[in-house]
This record gives structure tokens, C-alpha cells and sequence, in this order.
């Protein structure tokens, strides 16, 4: 959950929402929405939640079923019934067995430049205060 285990918003299992939702708090997803979602703070989509739009957020949690890709400023967390199509970018990425997942992932780390420059940049032995 949250900060706190609260949540700012709520789309109720059987609720159908389309269109753009931006909240400066957490939403939690049992319904189906289909749109844009943009969020400062956590996003959860619970076990019977359906979501089809690319997300952003600080934290991701899904539980259920995500169409689109994900990019979260601090975690992806793919619980057991989750069910992903799409691509995740993120600084930490925790997958629990029985996730199905199709996608690319790009796992940042802390760094917040290119990481394949990064990573090449250290495989040819640059190192400077940029890449740390």
C-alpha cells in the first residue's frame, strides 16, 4: 500500500473508468480503467483490477492485469497474479513467481542519465563523478 497504508483514490472492482485520471496521491485500480493515468505517489492494481494505458508513478504494485507500459521513479512490484504486457522502467524491479510478463525491462539502478551510455561508459573504463 501507501504511505501509511492510505490510499487518496479508489476504482471499485466492477467500476469502469476511461479517460484521464491525474491524482497527486495513490490510486488503487480493482476495476477496469483504459485511459491515462499519472500519479506523484503509488499506483496499485489489485488482483481483479484491468488496466490498458502506460503508467507513471513513483511506485508501481500490480496484482492484476496491466496493457501498457510502466515507469515508476522508485519501484515495480509484480505480485504473483500479475499479468504484464508492456515494457518496465524503473530504478528496482521485484517479481514474484507466477508472474506472466512480456516485455522489456530497463532497471536504472540510482543513476538517472542514459543508462546504456552508462553502462558501456564503465565496461570501457570511464569513470567520473557523472556515473556514480
Amino acid at each position: 500500500m501507501a504511505r501509511n497504508d492510505l490510499l487518496n483514490s479508489t476504482i471499485g472492482e466492477g467500476s469502469v473508468f476511461e479517460g484521464k485520471f491525474y491524482i497527486s496521491g495513490s490510486l488503487k485500480i480493482d476495476g477496469k480503467f483504459e485511459g491515462e493515468i499519472k500519479t506523484d505517489d503509488e499506483l496499485v492494481v489489485g488482483e481483479s483490477g484491468k488496466v490498458k494505458t502506460n503508467i507513471e508513478a513513483r511506485s508501481v504494485v500490480v496484482a492484476g492485469v496491466v496493457v501498457g507500459n510502466i515507469t515508476a521513479r522508485e519501484e515495480v512490484r509484480l505480485l504473483e497474479t500479475a499479468k504484464v504486457l508492456g515494457d518496465i522502467y524503473a530504478p528496482s524491479i521485484n517479481i514474484m513467481k507466477g508472474v506472466v510478463f512480456k516485455g522489456n525491462t530497463c532497471i536504472t539502478g540510482a543513476h538517472k542519465r542514459d543508462v546504456e551510455k552508462f553502462i558501456e561508459d564503465n565496461y570501457s573504463g570511464v569513470t567520473s563523478k557523472e556515473n556514480k
